[in-house]
This record gives structure tokens, C-alpha cells and sequence, in this order.
């Protein structure tokens, strides 16, 4: 392999994640070749950072003040790392031997690829992806994010139909190798959003400058998911909706933006009136205060897609479906990508 590992830091962000650091990190160690492996700890109080310091002294340790969220913790975070290439890792990933040259090597060969990741499989379920990223990200037109392996909570088996090379719309945040001076052009991860749908932000832009965004089923690691917050968990349903939301906003071209947004707000408040009728009254509630917070919030909003839309034209963009990834699920029972 043509290129130096130690350009490489493999970057874990922890908040009180003292188990998965016992479980997931000696992996990490191990099989991560000449990477420099760095903990930056959001404040945990759960012991992990003494941990760290007695089992791992070879990890270097980044400590921040306060619990910033995933975003702007990462954002404090990597302003203290000098790298070529940062791999965003979740501390509830378990990695194999060989698991980082495949793609660095890939970016070494294309100086177009801003951010690549590997295939994402379960690791509780090895067979099967993981919903955080799976095969890699792609978006519908109306910004709704599916996976290559995962539609909504429908996960397909691995039977290598993404043991390749392509070019995909986002990488997920789990595990997302990205250049160093790309992330710091673009200003990091958006602060505003704490946490979820972050990666899907940041590639987008990412591509309206004109970079790829790739993925490489020759490498692949295994995902817990939901180490931070559960699926269940109303807070997540307020960021995914909060944050689905600024991200369209964001982004897309004036020219579909009032189209897309009234068909998005609609479709929401379909899926809060489904979770009323399902018993998850928190959850319909959290849709609601996502809609409230995104408006309260306006000002900033656009100062962001002010300061993050493209100065000239738009690039052409791959990875989006032209079509409603919610009317391929819900009405016409459309499970794999295959079917679409």
C-alpha cells in the first residue's frame, strides 16, 4: 500500500461510554496498523477517562469541558489532531485486521474523495447490515435518508450484493473516513445539530463543492447502533425530524426549495398522525417540537444556507432517488434497494 498510516487518526468520540470503550476499543488498538488512535471524551463521569489512562496509555486522550453532542465535540475535537485522513469512529464499532487500507488506499488514488466508508454490518447479527450506514447512504428527492441494505427498519442479509466500489450520496458518522483539510475547508460538522443526520449534512455539502462521496465494500466493520440514544428514544425522533428538516433547507437548490419543504412538513405531520394512532404519543409530540424548533430557529437557518450554498451552479449530484422513498415503503411494500 502506497501511503503512510500514520496520516491516519482514528478518532473516537466518548460520552460515558466506559462499556463500549471495554468491549470495542482493544480491536480498534490492535487492528488499526500504524493509525493514531485518540479518545476525545465529552466530559464522561462514568469512569472512562481513568480507564483509559490505566489500560490504554498508548490512546491519546483529547478532554473536553462539557458535553458538546457529537458535532461540535468532534468539531473541538479534531482542531487538535493534525492528520491526513480522520475516521470518525463510533466507540460501539468492533474492527478487523486490514480494515482502514482499502479505503485510504482508494483515496489515495482519487483526490476527489472527500469521504468514503465501509460496509456496515450488525454486530450482534454479523450477517445482516446495520442500520447506520449498511451498504452506504443515499437520499430521496424529498431528503428522506435510506441505506444500500436498509430501508427504514427493514435490514437485508449480506450476500455480498455491496462488495463494491461506488459512489453513494452520505457516509455514516459511525465509521467515516474523511479528508482532513475537506472537514476543516468545510467548517466541521453543523454545530447546531448535537447529533443525527449530521454526516448526511456535512456530505451534502461536501458535494455541492464538488467532492465524491464513496463507499468500499472491501472493507467492512460491525455496529451496535443506538449506544447514545435508542431508536425508541422521543429525543431521537425530535433530532431525526429537527435536523431532517434543516438539512433540506440548508441544501437544496432555490429553485425545488418551497416544493420539497411543503411536501416534507406534510409527510411529517402523516407520520405524527401514524404514531398517534400507534400509541407513540411522545414521539408525535417530538415531530411537532422539531417543526417548532426549526421555525423559532429561522434566523439561523438562513445565515447557515446563506454562508453553505454553492456561489456558483449546483453540481450534478449522485446518489439521490429521483422518486418518495415513503411512498416505495409504506404504500407500494418496497423492501430492498433492488426493488426500487
Amino acid at each position: 500500500m502506497d501511503y503512510n498510516p500514520a496520516h491516519t487518526a482514528v478518532v473516537i468520540l466518548n460520552w460515558n461510554g466506559l462499556k463500549h470503550l471495554q468491549q470495542f476499543l482493544p480491536s480498534v488498538v490492535a487492528n488499526s496498523g500504524n493509525a493514531e488512535i485518540i479518545v476525545a471524551d465529552n466530559a464522561s463521569t462514568d469512569g472512562s477517562v481513568a480507564f483509559l489512562q490505566e489500560h490504554f496509555p498508548q490512546v491519546r486522550l483529547i478532554l473536553l469541558s462539557e458535553n458538546f453532542g457529537f458535532c461540535e465535540g468532534y468539531n473541538k475535537a479534531l482542531q487538535q489532531v493534525q492528520a491526513k485522513y480522520f475516521v470518525l469512529l463510533n466507540s460501539d464499532v468492533e474492527v478487523p485486521p486490514g480494515w482502514t487500507e482499502p479505503i485510504i488506499g482508494l483515496m489515495e488514488q482519487d483526490q476527489s474523495i472527500a469521504v468514503c466508508q465501509p460496509k456496515i454490518l450488525a454486530q450482534q447479527h454479523p450477517g445482516f447490515f446495520e442500520y447506520a450506514g449498511a451498504g452506504g447512504g443515499m437520499l430521496d428527492v424529498l431528503a428522506y435518508p435510506f441505506c444500500r441494505g436498509r430501508l427504514f427498519e427493514t435490514l437485508e442479509e449480506d450476500k455480498g450484493q455491496y462488495d463494491d466500489v461506488q459512489e453513494v450520496f452520505w457516509a455514516t458518522g459511525a465509521c467515516m473516513f474523511v479528508r482532513a483539510d475537506v472537514y476543516q475547508q468545510l467548517g466541521g460538522l453543523e454545530p447546531a445539530f448535537f447529533a443525527h443526520m449530521e454526516e448526511i449534512d456535512f456530505c451534502w455539502r461536501a458535494k455541492n463543492t464538488g467532492y465524491k462521496v464513496m463507499y468500499n465494500g472491501h472493507s467492512r466493520v460491525y455496529h451496535v447502533g443506538g449506544g447514545t440514544l435508542h431508536k425508541s428514544n422521543p429525543r431521537k425522533t425530535y433530532l431525526n425530524f429537527r435536523n431532517g428538516l434543516a438539512l433540506l433547507y440548508k441544501n437544496t437548490p432555490s429553485r425545488e426549495l418551497v416544493a420539497s419543504m411543503a411536501l416534507r412538513l406534510l409527510l411529517d405531520w402523516v407520520a405524527a398522525l401514524r404514531m398517534v394512532l400507534a400509541g407513540q404519543n411522545r414521539d408525535a409530540r417530538a415531530v411537532l417540537d422539531a417543526h417548532a424548533d426549526l421555525l423559532r430557529n429561522s434566523a439561523y437557518w438562513r445565515r447557515r444556507r446563506r454562508e453553505q450554498q454553492p456561489k456558483g451552479n449546483f453540481p450534478y449530484i449522485t446518489g439521490v432517488y429521483k422518486g418518495s422513498i415513503v411512498w416505495q415503503y409504506f404504500i407500494r411494500q418496497k423492501r430492498t434497494v433492488q426493488e426500487l
